[in-house]
This record gives C-alpha cells, structure tokens and sequence, in this order.
C-alpha cells in the first residue's frame, strides 16, 4: 500500500483556482495510478481524475473537463490537481486515491485512500 497526505485545499471564490498536493510514501507509488475523488455533503464521493504511472495517459470526470489538470511527479512521489474556473458546486473533500488498476480506480475501489482536505467554493 501508499500512504497519502493531501494539502492545498481551503477557500476561493468562484472562477479562481487551487492547487491540490497529495505527498505519497511508499516504494509502489511510481508503479501506481493516482487520483483524485471527491464528496460533497449529503451525496456519494465521485471519481474526479486518474493519472497513470510515468503521467502519460489521464482520465477525467466529465464535470471537470478543461478546468481541472491532474499531474505528478515521480521523484517527488506527489499528485497534483489544478483546479481552474472553480465553481460552487466544485465544493466537497477532495481525497487522494492510489491503485494498481485505472479501472478500480475509476470505479471508486482504490488501494490506498489519503484522510481528505476541503475545498470550499464561494459564490
């Protein structure tokens, strides 16, 4: 397993941006996929973005297509989420997710999970 530590989240008014950073220890995060789920209050955590190892191939939910960017960086074993044209309904606790399989993964059963960190979108 990975363990993982999100940071970056906090509070933004509607259409700025953040920078999500999930810090993975583990000699198996470069030979995982990563990604980004989020659960806003009263509702399922949903997939967000997937990343796969070496960063070559991403996947994206559809809410956030051309506003959210999800890279990493191997020799700093971290995930990154940058989220641009946030919205209201962008608000949740967004989680770190690491698997072996980007279909796990997008399927919501991931490996390792990291504790969350808040993202809250003002109007």
């Amino acid at each position: 397993q990975v363990q993982l530590v999100e940071s970056g989240g906090g509070l933004v008014q509607a259409g700025g941006s953040l920078r999500l950073s999930c810090a993975a220890s583990g000699r198996t995060f470069s030979t995982n996929y990563m990604g980004w789920f989020r659960q806003a209050p009263g509702k399922e955590r949903e997939f967000v973005a997937a990343i796969s190892w070496g960063g070559g191939r991403t996947t994206y939910a559809d809410s956030v297509k051309g506003r959210f960017t999800i890279s990493r960086d191997d020799a700093k074993n971290t995930v990154y989420l940058q989220m641009n044209s946030l919205k209201r309904e962008d608000t949740a606790v967004y989680y770190c997710a690491a698997d072996r399989l980007v279909n796990r993964m997008t399927s919501g059963i991931c490996d390792s999970w990291g504790q969350g960190t808040q993202v809250t979108v003002s109007s």
